[in-house]
């Protein structure tokens, strides 16, 4: 018999991370402190069982993408064409859709997952792209001219600035299907990884520039590169690629094997940079949407 029921205590979040690392294993999974941390007040996570066993697991709740809504039904290899994700997917629906959104996203990471969104109404929207690094002997980067590179553990007052000069304004250029809606509490909360992982490029005191490393807490031996980002009027004289390298030489420094990140399909520039440092793609995940109603 299945049950579907919401993810309460720390051994259900446990059971949350465990279907998204077997489901994603390339991903970084939040822990559950994380995960406690970054709920949003209207969000759902639920768990699948089926006789005492769990066999998925969903989550439900609004977008930072304005104007939408987010559902995400994940079933375990094993239990898949067996009903269970569209039992997942009805619980979620009705809860995303009592936020009253304009429409529903969810992502697809294989091409069986794309067609189940496509049976109840979704369709593709973007693409994000992943990229990896295999991490060497990596060179720290010349000392740059017109501007220099500082950690926020060493300036953490300009985190907030950075949300001001460069955080804002990147959201805004993204290339999403919608303007992605972050709240400066978002921004210190989600967008930082460990701050001496974290490069900021400053000229005059400004915050023109930043990136960095987001340690997985499972993996230890890989990263996941932040937001990678460069003030407009700064963009193509070689900050975002100076940036990176510093956080190459500093995954090398840590012992890393592996950096990874993930840019949107029509973030050509970006992906461009990357192969140019040496990332390969490795994966695509499918940007899914579906107007409202939704039947399932």
């Amino acid at each position: 018999m299945l049950a579907i029921r919401e993810a309460v205590t720390d051994a259900d979040h446990e059971q949350l991370r465990r279907v998204r690392m077997i489901i994603l294993p390339h991903e970084r999974a939040l822990t559950v402190e994380q995960m406690r941390a970054s709920a949003r007040p209207d969000q759902v996570q639920v768990l699948a069982e089926r006789d005492g066993e769990v066999v998925g697991a969903g989550y439900a709740g609004s977008s930072d993408l304005g104007g939408a809504a987010t559902v995400v039904p994940r079933v375990l290899p094993g239990a898949r064409r067996q009903g269970i994700g569209t039992a997942i997917l009805r619980e979620l629906v009705a809860h995303a859709t009592s936020l009253r959104p304009d429409f529903l996203v969810a992502h697809a990471d294989d091409a069986g997952s794309k067609a189940f969104a496509e049976h109840f109404g979704f369709v593709e929207v973007d693409r994000q792209v992943e990229q990896v690094r295999a991490i060497g002997a990596e060179p720290w980067p010349a000392t740059p001219e017109g501007y220099e590179i500082v950690t926020v553990a060493a300036r953490p007052e300009l985190w907030d600035t950075a949300y001001d000069r460069i955080g804002v304004q990147a959201f805004h250029d993204m290339a999403v299907i919608s303007p992605l809606d972050v709240t400066r509490e978002e921004w210190h909360r989600d967008w930082i990884g460990d701050p001496a992982a974290m490069y900021l490029a400053v000229a005059d005191d400004e915050v023109i520039g930043m990136a960095g490393l987001i340690d997985d807490a499972d993996e230890p031996h890989r990263a996941e590169n932040a937001l990678t980002v460069v003030r407009r009027d700064w963009r193509g004289k070689g900050v975002a690629a100076t940036l990176k390298r510093m956080t190459l030489a500093l995954a090398a420094e840590r012992g890393l094997r592996e950096v990874y990140t993930w840019t949107q399909k029509g973030n050509a520039d970006m992906r461009r940079l990357n192969a140019r440092l040496g990332y390969v793609t490795r994966l695509q995940s499918f940007t899914m949407r579906a107007d409202l109603p939704v039947a399932v």
